[in-house]
């Protein structure tokens, strides 16, 4: 029979009545007379819906409301097998709780079909009492949005209360009390050549393959020789995972001469193994990178002697630059010596703007021609 299986429930036949039966989450649903098409149709309904919904009937057919700790604990579940690449989950799951932390702190028993508007702006205030960026807080508030998206789509609770959260703006630059942090600029290439002396030798060539190439860091920390195109004079890189393949783009990463160079020992691994590995044979991860960095930058930029609490914090804000900085770099060197298009080129851009955002502009240059035609 079309629609069923041995894992799925049974389509049944109700004796004293005469009628198809099927139960689900222990209660038995009647599709009509036994053997018609029409009952057959509607048990693939079912079926199809209770399946949808993670093999649990839609809360419409319940008395009980859904809150919003509940919507949370299954967007969630939801999301811990969406937001997954190459078998692990990514960092946005981590980014999903801490927006649910924010919503149940004072919504944890509301119905969520009733969390509105001025719900909302509450948790958001709540956000920018806290010191929070505005950055920072749009972005969860995008995920609080989702959440209550994604939950029309199950049919927990009505399109109404999307929409009325829907029209929530995001905070304008100046326009809150949200603090703006300043924008991530370029490491100086002395910077980065005094902290390169006092990083572990594997730490020093991944630094200095992201400054060359302009790739994230993930995708140095990821990069394997299988996925390393060695056929051309200019090598080609595709990550096996980047940051837009979700958007369906393309993403290469040329290598030229000089990284080449640095990288060539690396590829000496098993055609699948991570170039880069630690001691122990695993793979780098993002706080391992971080943390061999700041180690760097503390040896080649050392604290004066005394420091300590906040003024310590201050100083490590001031003096330790993060990998993503590198990409910066490598583009504002690339846009003043080739221009905006090939920047974007380099960097995989699809939108110049974005290329704009990473290249810092060169007003010394600017100034310079304006001082001979202005």
């Amino acid at each position: 029979m079309r629609g069923t299986s041995k894992s799925l429930p049974k389509y049944g036949y109700h004796k004293a009545s005469g009628r198809a039966v099927v139960r689900l989450s222990g209660k038995d649903l009647y599709l009509g007379p036994h053997g018609t098409k029409a009952s057959k149709l509607e048990y693939d309904k079912l079926i199809g819906e209770w399946l949808a919904n993670g093999r649990r009937l839609p809360d419409e057919a319940s008395d009980k409301p859904i809150t919003v700790t509940n919507l949370c604990a299954r967007y969630l579940k939801y999301c811990l097998g969406y937001y997954v690449k190459n078998g692990a989950v990514t960092d946005e799951v981590a980014s999903v709780k801490i927006a649910i932390r924010h919503i149940q702190r004072k919504y944890a028993k509301t119905n969520a079909k009733d969390f509105g508007p001025l719900s909302l702006e509450a948790v958001r205030q709540q956000m920018i009492d806290e010191g929070n960026s505005r950055r920072y807080i749009n972005g969860n508030v995008g995920r609080i949005k989702r959440m209550f998206k994604w939950a029309v789509a199950k049919e927990l609770i009505p399109v109404a209360t999307f929409q009325s959260l829907a029209t929530v703006p995001g905070l304008k630059k100046g326009k809150s009390e949200a603090v703006d942090h300043p924008p991530v600029l370029p490491v100086p290439l002395e910077v980065v050549e005094a902290t390169i002396k006092h990083a572990k030798p594997i730490i020093a060539d991944m630094i200095r393959l992201q400054m060359l190439t302009g790739c994230r860091p993930g995708e140095v920390r990821s990069m394997k020789p299988v996925e390393v195109d060695r056929s051309k004079a200019v090598w080609r890189y595709t990550p096996g995972t980047h940051k837009m393949e979700h958007k369906d783009r393309d993403r290469v990463i040329l290598i030229g001469p000089q990284a080449q160079a640095i990288l060539l020992p690396y590829l000496l691994r098993k055609e699948t193994d991570h170039c880069f590995l630690k001691p122990n044979g695993d793979p780098y991860s993002r706080s391992d990178f971080y943390k061999h960095l700041n180690s760097a930058c503390a040896k080649a930029f050392p604290a004066p002697e005394g420091t300590t609490g906040e003024a310590l914090e201050d100083w490590r804000k001031e003096n330790c630059w993060a990998p993503n900085r590198l990409r910066h770099s490598r583009a504002t060197i690339i846009r003043e010596q080739y221009g905006l298009e090939a920047a974007q080129a380099v960097l995989g851009h699809s939108n110049a703007d974005v290329t704009q955002i990473y290249a810092e502009r060169d007003i010394e240059k600017a100034a310079r021609i304006m001082a001979e035609v202005g």
